[in-house]
């Protein structure tokens, strides 16, 4: 389910905890929302930290504007009864943990985990996954664990809370002024196939404007940057999001080059 236009999150109520979803060590949760659909929540008060969800409402919507395919990501808000009246302690330690504003991931029904040796991709889709995930320094997508998903016969991608990593070392995380490298390209579930590297980086840089960039960080509420960094307001957060990612596009030349060598150590 993709949101009725871009750069528009919508907020819906958690109505019902559903069940537990015991993979990884964020814990999220199959909930029921006010708008009657389904979510996979992720929680503010997960072990992991805020900055997780920045990083999974960042790199959601910056694939759904490459064109890539990500389930409708919605801003959760997570009551505090929900906390009272859970028996599980460590989830009702998670719930109290998390009132307010979370996130959530469309639910796709029905949906299968990738295996490349069922589904094919295109090379120019596998290319602009890879390009994606070498852009947001994902480290989360390898034949291990793809973080993808096929629902419809269409590949959808999920799970970006690994990536931009260098925002958890610090509030100084993004004045770096060199490229930095991506080695875990190599290990990378569809660098095999991403054999369109190249035009890949020119769709990017042509759908990748400066305003849709400022666009996307501005998503990011105020509630979730006070809480990742008190030292610093959120328009100065905001700032430094939207600098990395605009240098991190400017040096793309950079790690475009690093994934075509790991690809051709590959084949």
């Amino acid at each position: 389910m993709h949101p009725t236009s871009p750069f528009t999150i919508r907020t819906v109520d958690v109505s019902r905890y559903i069940l537990p979803l015991r993979e990884g060590g964020s814990l999220p949760a199959l909930v029921e929302a006010s708008d009657g659909f389904y979510y996979v929540l992720k929680f503010r008060g997960a072990g992991q930290g805020i900055n997780v969800l920045v990083a999974e409402l960042l790199v959601g919507e910056v694939a759904r504007a490459l064109g890539l395919r990500v389930p409708e990501l919605v801003f959760c808000e997570l009551a505090e009864a929900f906390g009272r009246t859970e028996p599980d302690e460590e989830i009702q330690d998670l719930l109290r943990a998390s009132t307010g504003l979370n996130l959530g991931l469309h639910f796709l029904r029905g949906a299968n985990t990738f295996d490349p040796l069922v589904t094919k991709v295109s090379a120019e889709e596998a290319s602009l996954v890879v390009w994606l995930d070498c852009f947001t320094l994902n480290v989360d997508r390898t034949a291990r664990n793809t973080n993808l998903l096929v629902w419809h016969q269409e590949l959808w991608l999920i799970d970006h809370g690994a990536a931009l990593y260098v925002h958890h070392t610090g509030p100084d995380w993004a004045s770096s002024s060199k490229p930095r490298v991506f080695p875990q390209v190599r290990d990378h579930v569809l660098l095999p196939w991403a054999s369109e590297l190249a035009a890949a980086d020119t769709l990017a840089h042509q759908r990748l404007t400066p305003p849709v960039l400022q666009r996307i960080v501005d998503l990011l509420p105020d509630d979730w940057l006070e809480k990742a960094d008190a030292t610093r307001p959120p328009a100065a957060q905001r700032q430094a999001y939207y600098h990395f990612l605009s240098a991190r596009l400017a040096a793309s030349a950079t790690f475009v080059a690093e994934a075509n060598a790991a690809r051709r150590a590959l084949i």
